[in-house]
């Protein structure tokens, strides 16, 4: 079985690929190893349009959806 996450809201829409790659993103310009990256949760907020992250457990922010 092949899974897909889309979310839309405002006329826009994200999958879950754009918000992984961007989370990602965010973790190595921290100066992180790609290969260092064990977890990552995201909380998406449409009304807020703010995806809340936890990386590894601790490695914690937001950025805009």
């Amino acid at each position: 079985m092949k899974e897909e996450f889309t979310i839309q809201f405002g006329g826009r829409e994200k999958t879950e690929e754009d918000l992984m790659s961007t989370a990602q993103k965010i973790w190595t310009d921290a100066g992180n190893k790609a290969a260092s990256l064990k977890s990552c949760n995201l909380y998406i907020q449409p009304e807020t349009q703010k995806v809340y992250y936890v990386m590894n457990d601790e490695f914690k922010g937001d950025f805009a959806l």
